[in-house]
C-alpha cells in the first residue's frame, strides 16, 4: 500500500509548520534589523507577505503528499467538521502543529539572535486603537478566506495541479487588509508557537489576546468548511462516503509589525 502512516504524516505536519514560522514570521523580525531606524512601509509588508506565501507554496508542494499539509489547525477541524478527515487524528495533528510552531519560532531566535526578540519576534498582536471585537472581525475574515480557499482549491472539481500557488496567493492577499489590525496571524498554531518561545527568551507577550486570535480562526475554519459544503454538493456527493484526508495545505499568515516590537 502507497500510503504513508500516521508517524509519518504528523512529522511532515511539524516541519511544514515550523518552516513556515520560521520563513514567514522570521520575516517580521528580520525585516526590522534590516529597517533599522527606517519607517514600516507597505513595501515592508508586502516583503513580509510573500515570504508567508513562498513558504506555504513551497510546502503544499514538497509535503502535500504525505500529509496533506494542513500546517493550521484551522484547515484541520475544517476539514474535520466536514468530514474530510478523522476526528481521530485530529488531536494529533494539532500537537504536530503546534510543537512545529515551536520548532520554528525557536529557529528565529537561533539564527536573528536575541534581536529578534527584542523586536517582537513576529508575535502576533494588536494595539492600541483596535478593540477585541475589530480582532476577532480580523482574524476570522482572513482565516474563512484562507480555509475556503483550501476547500475549494483542492474539491474534486478544481483544476489539477494549482492548489499550492491558489493558496500562496490567498495568503499574500489575505495579509494586506488584515494585518494593519492584527498582525493577520490566521492561523492559531502560528499564534500560540511565537508566544510561548517569546515568554520564553524574556520578551513581553499579551496572552490575555491569545483567546480573540485562538476562538476567531478555529470557529473561521469551522463555518468555512460548512459554507464549502453547502455550496458545492451534489447528489454524487451525498451518496459517496467521506473523503478520509485533503490533499490541501494551509498556511498560516503573517503578521504585519506595524505594532510589534
Amino acid at each position: 500500500m502507497d500510503d504513508n502512516n500516521l508517524p509519518q504524516r504528523l512529522a511532515t505536519e511539524l516541519i511544514g509548520t515550523a518552516i513556515l514560522v520560521f520563513v514567514g514570521v522570521g520575516a517580521v523580525p528580520a525585516t526590522l534589523i534590516v529597517n533599522g531606524s527606517a519607517p514600516f512601509t507597505m513595501a515592508d509588508l508586502g516583503m513580509i507577505s510573500f515570504a508567508f506565501a513562498a513558504a506555504v507554496v513551497a510546502t503544499v508542494y514538497a509535503l502535500g503528499p504525505i500529509s496533506g499539509n494542513h500546517i493550521n489547525p484551522a484547515v484541520t477541524v475544517g476539514l474535520a467538521v466536514t468530514g474530510k478527515f478523522p476526528w481521530s487524528r485530529v488531536p494529533a495533528y494539532l500537537a504536530a502543529q503546534l510543537a512545529g510552531a515551536i520548532l520554528g519560532a525557536a529557529a528565529i531566535l537561533g539564527v536573528l539572535g536575541s534581536k529578534a526578540s527584542d523586536l517582537g519576534l513576529g508575535v502576533a498582536a494588536y494595539g492600541q486603537g483596535v478593540g477585541a471585537v475589530q480582532a476577532f472581525t480580523a482574524e476570522f475574515v482572513g482565516t474563512f478566506i484562507l480555509v475556503l480557499t483550501v476547500f475549494g482549491v483542492t474539491h474534486r472539481k478544481a483544476a489539477p495541479g494549482f492548489a499550492g500557488i491558489a493558496i500562496g496567493l490567498v495568503v499574500f492577499g489575505a495579509i494586506i487588509p488584515v494585518a494593519p489590525a492584527t498582525g493577520a496571524s490566521i492561523n492559531p498554531a502560528r499564534t500560540v508557537g511565537p508566544m510561548l518561545v517569546q515568554q520564553l527568551a524574556g520578551g513581553h507577550v499579551q496572552f490575555s489576546q491569545l483567546p480573540v486570535y485562538v476562538l476567531a480562526e478555529l470557529s473561521a475554519g469551522v463555518l468555512a468548511g460548512l459554507t464549502f459544503l453547502a455550496l458545492s454538493r451534489t447528489a454524487s456527493d451525498r451518496a459517496a462516503a467521506p473523503v478520509a484526508t485533503a490533499v490541501a495545505q494551509p498556511a498560516a499568515v503573517p503578521a504585519a509589525s506595524m505594532q510589534e516590537g
